[in-house]
């Protein structure tokens, strides 16, 4: 199989002359090709094409998803997968793409491996997910936290400045990798192409986890991708947003500042050596969905999150945050942040109520639920979301269970701490057990996270503080999930000994 060129360039990529014929999907080929070539398997996975496979997830599940779970002789998928990769690239303007089938938090891994060295200083955004402070701790990185701006009047961060940036850069000469998190589980992206600059002019590359963006290069109304704006190395979770199986991922690359062989060992160190097949056809299939036929689909999903908004926002009660009306205008239209605060609910108990009623938010918090409008979206789906959240605000007029305060998921109490050790210090050295109150001013030695979103309030190695242990307490008391802490109650936390 080989790559052949087209003359008329995808919708989505204006201005272009020639590029890679993106109505090929090779994985997707050569998937079908075995499916219908009547092999025999004597190979994992031991299902045998879901003959030895339990009846009752048979049924459950679909005999097509077994039939599929195969696997290729090694010569042949390593060609058929460079071949689908390099469409992806071609896609979203990456000089070079790996598939991920261990979603974007092996990117952070293989990324955060590739780029620095044990005891490297990175600059990274202290509203980083928790994969991103794994990743650091298993390259031994000694991290520089930035914190994020926050807006005082919306309660939610606005992610890196890049005067901050520029500022922690001075400071820290001998950085060798800004690392931060754009667009947020809010969807706000920040300034990347002022942030790359700024790395750039003093020759350090920026990796993006990007893994909330993957819609981004295909239509001109959202904020620029990491690749459009210049950035060295992103990683993007086509499934979350677009037509791709769960797990499934992307690590985009570009330019003079990462070293690509150092990069492709580090992808096969952090990657499953028995992937599931069905994930990367996924992937294969989605680049060719947003390749051929993205700005369409997008532009369909804008329409439909802005509908959405307006009549959220007629409701008593409800109102949906955007952050264009406070001078900010790098927000990911599709994302919809519903305040239900007025009405007294906490976003906690809305998302339980709506759930129960068939309505699945992506997050909550204690003001807000967050809703996901992607290419799956109907007109049916968005009446149902609106019809749900309408007779919730309704049945809870004249109630009253919140007092409002600053306690939205993404609010100061993750800026950054003080620091004592490195995460790699902080989780390799010995530690005891302390009750939450007990562990104010000591070193901890674990994360803590509330998930979703999955940015940690405490890190291994930052000071314990009463205004965190505080918002975790009445996080937990109104419905929080917490995440990350050996113990699960969160009763006792683990501190260095």
């Amino acid at each position: 199989m080989t790559l052949q060129m087209i003359q008329t360039p995808p919708r989505n990529l204006p201005g272009v002359t020639a590029r890679l014929d993106h109505q090929r999907a090779p994985i997707l080929e050569a998937l079908r090709a075995q499916r219908t070539s009547g092999m025999t398997p004597f190979t994992t996975p031991g299902h045998k094409l879901g003959v030895g496979a339990d009846p009752e997830l048979i049924e459950l599940l679909g005999r097509d998803l077994f039939a599929n779970d195969i696997w290729l002789n090694t010569g042949q998928f390593g060609q058929i997968l460079r071949e689908a990769e390099a469409l992806a690239a071609d896609a979203w303007g990456a000089e070079r793409t790996h598939f991920l089938v261990n979603g974007s938090s092996s990117g952070n891994m293989a990324a955060l491996l590739a780029l620095v060295r044990p005891g490297d200083e990175v600059i990274v955004g202290r509203d980083m997910h928790r994969s991103m402070l794994a990743a650091l701790i298993v390259a031994g990185a000694r991290p520089v936290y930035v914190a994020p701006r926050l807006d005082p009047h919306l309660g939610v961060s606005l992610g890196l400045a890049s005067e901050d940036i520029a500022a922690a850069l001075d400071a820290h000469p001998n950085a060798r990798l800004v690392a931060l998190v754009s667009p947020s589980y809010y969807g706000i992206a920040v300034d990347l192409p002022a942030i790359v600059r700024e790395a750039h002019a003093r020759d350090v590359p920026v990796y993006v986890d990007e893994a909330w963006g993957p819609h981004f290069a295909f239509h001109p109304q959202l904020p620029e991708s990491a690749m459009q704006a210049g950035a060295d190395l992103a990683v993007t979770s086509a499934h979350k947003l677009l037509g791709c199986l769960s797990q499934g991922s992307m690590l985009h690359v570009q330019g003079p500042r990462v070293d690509r062989r150092r990069l492709g060992s580090t992808v096969a160190m952090t990657q499953s050596t028995s992937p599931l097949l069905p994930i990367l056809a996924s992937l294969d299939s989605s680049r060719r969905q947003m390749a051929l036929d993205g700005t369409t689909l997008i532009e369909r999903t804008i329409s439909l999150a802005n509908q959405a908004r307006r009549r959220l926002n007629a409701l008593p009660g409800t109102r949906v945050l955007d952050t264009r009306m406070h001078g900010y205008p790098t927000t990911d239209m599709t994302r919809l942040v519903v305040d239900v605060s007025d009405s007294g609910l906490t976003g906690y108990a809305a998302e339980q109520m709506l759930r129960a009623d068939g309505i699945a938010p992506e997050m909550s918090d204690l003001h807000s639920i967050v809703c996901l409008i992607t290419i799956g979206d109907r007109q049916a789906s968005i009446d149902r979301l609106v019809a749900g959240i309408a007779e919730l605000a309704l049945a809870q007029q004249g109630r009253s269970c919140l007092k409002r305060s600053d306690g939205r998921a993404l609010g100061s109490v993750v800026c950054a701490g003080r620091v004592a050790l490195s995460p790699a210090e902080a989780f390799h050295a010995p530690t005891r057990c302390a009750t939450l109150t007990d562990a104010i001013g000591h070193v901890c030695a674990e994360m803590v996270v509330p998930y979703p979103p999955g940015i940690p309030v405490f890190l291994p190695g930052e000071v314990v503080t009463s205004e965190k242990v505080a918002y975790l307490e009445d996080g937990q008391a109104h419905g929080m999930t917490l995440s990350g802490a050996s113990d699960p109650t969160l009763v006792t936390i683990q501190v260095v000994a």
